[in-house]
């Protein structure tokens, strides 16, 4: 995986580009619609950028990567990560030159969808509700919007047209010399100052398998020419935001086709999300109900050793259908994604990192997720900023007594002289070898459980073992 200072270094050098002007009434769709969506730090590194621009110009002159961090008092990683979200959302496009052992960027600012466009994406707004909810949600909606401007009732529209109004001339007046009528059209390899409008969010279609819903598809119910390009990125888009498989999206697509044989993109639109709501007890997608950033990923390669195959799962699978695989298959109750989701947002920890402590915590609490038990341990990785499930275990493995002392509620270590309490047998994930510890100190004395305790913690063990070595081997296989 490359790390950010094998893309970008502080002496590397950036120009600040637009592709058209920005507006002030942008700034209120940045600030109210798009910051709570991808965060304070990215919204900052936008408006830093924009801020280089001079008033109604397309081009700033050319900064270091060192100036900037100095303008925004962070890091360089902080700065490339907060990049990556802007050019993911489809707020920037990235340009690099490389010359010799130097390096140069065009960091070019794309608008932000007007809010008619935010409110009817399909994708963003449905992120927006999630993330605000439904007061906050239809707040922005209010405030973004007004009455259209119509004739009131008694009035009589009188506008003259153009050729009311003016005339042309004779037509000698129309002749120009050669000269003239080239200076008039040539560009010199230039373009106007102004504002094209941005395209939405777009996944690609490479995304997912029109092949398999093509060949599944019966003709009389669904023709193949409904298949448009724009039926086609609607449901790519739809794919990824609710997670629906070619298998689904074929029953999907059925409810949506009208009396011309056509798909009425809408109906795919409230069918597909109807469906989600109906697995997920009314509930909607949030942005926190994805995989570990690619950045972030360690193993992108096919795996090779048990190890790398748990690894690869923990990146690729999100936390909610890991409490799900857990589980067996059961939905996650509404406390458990909420202690997640909570997490999540306010320690910052990115999912692969969040799957690593379901698992640790949930067998260390007999399979339950206690709310103060995961904030206090994810307060201390977020603290130590780990990002991959592999910092997680080495921390989790180092700090092993810690967090016992935490799951048993003890506040202060015991004094020097004094009697230690016995330590409980654990169970523990398959990433956790005791033999890997970091301290060597044993423990004194195990309590004595009886045999059935014995045998029914053993079992639990070796269940969850196999199901989680069943679910890592259908990830490798498919």
């Amino acid at each position: 995986m490359a790390q950010h200072w094998q893309e970008m270094l502080p002496i590397d050098r950036y120009t600040v580009a637009a592709s058209g002007l920005l507006h002030e009434y942008d700034r209120k769709v940045l600030t109210l619609l798009y910051q709570p969506l991808i965060g304070s730090t990215c919204f900052s590194l936008y408006m830093t950028l924009w801020a280089e621009l001079e008033e109604n110009r397309l081009w700033s002159s050319s900064n270091s990567h060192h100036s900037l961090m100095n303008f925004m008092g962070m890091g360089l990683k902080e700065i490339y990560e907060a990049r990556l979200k802007l050019e993911g959302i489809g707020l920037l496009k990235v340009y690099v030159n490389k010359e010799d052992d130097t390096r140069s960027f065009i960091y070019e600012l794309l608008p932000p969808l007007t809010p008619e466009q935010f409110f009817l994406d399909g994708m963003l707004n449905i992120y927006l509700y999630k993330k605000l909810g439904k007061n906050q949600f239809m707040r922005l909606k209010r405030f973004f919007s007004d009455h259209k401007v119509q004739p009131k009732s008694g009035y009589l529209e009188v506008t003259k047209a153009f050729q009311d109004v003016y005339e042309s001339g004779h037509p000698g007046s129309f002749e120009v010399d050669k000269d003239i009528e080239q200076l008039m059209t040539e560009t010199d390899g230039q373009g106007y100052v102004g504002r094209q409008e941005q395209d939405g969010i777009q996944i690609s279609n490479e995304a997912f398998n029109f092949e398999l819903l093509q060949a599944g598809l019966n003709e009389s119910l669904v023709p193949k020419k409904a298949l448009t390009a724009k039926v086609k990125e609607s449901i790519s888009n739809l794919a990824f935001l609710y997670g629906i498989d070619p298998i689904q999206m074929k029953n999907i697509m059925i409810s949506a086709v009208n009396e011309d044989n056509e798909i009425n993109i809408e109906e795919l639109r409230k069918s597909a999300r109807d469906w989600y709501q109906f697995q997920n007890q009314d509930q909607l997608p949030s942005l926190i109900d994805r995989i570990q950033p690619s950045i972030h990923q360690t193993h992108k390669k096919e795996p090779k050793t048990q190890e790398e195959e748990l690894i690869r799962y923990l990146e690729i699978t999100s936390p909610r259908q890991l409490l799900k695989d857990i589980s067996g298959g059961a939905e996650p109750s509404k406390s458990d994604l909420q202690i997640i989701e909570d997490v999540m947002f306010q320690q910052k920890l990115l999912p692969g990192v969040i799957n690593v402590l379901i698992q640790y915590v949930m067998l260390k609490t007999d399979m339950k997720l206690t709310k103060g038990y995961v904030e206090k341990i994810a307060g201390h990785w977020a603290r130590k900023k780990i990002k991959t499930p592999q910092e997680a275990m080495l921390l989790a493995k180092k700090e092993h007594r810690q967090y016992l002392d935490w799951a048993e509620g003890k506040k202060t270590p015991n004094k020097k002289g004094t009697k230690k309490q016995p330590i409980r047998t654990e169970m523990l994930p398959d990433w956790f070898d005791d033999k890997n510890e970091i301290s060597s100190n044993k423990p004194e004395a195990q309590p004595q459980k009886s045999g059935k305790e014995q045998d029914e913690l053993e079992m639990k063990k070796r269940e969850l073992k196999e199901k989680l070595k069943k679910l890592r081997s259908q990830e490798v296989t498919d």
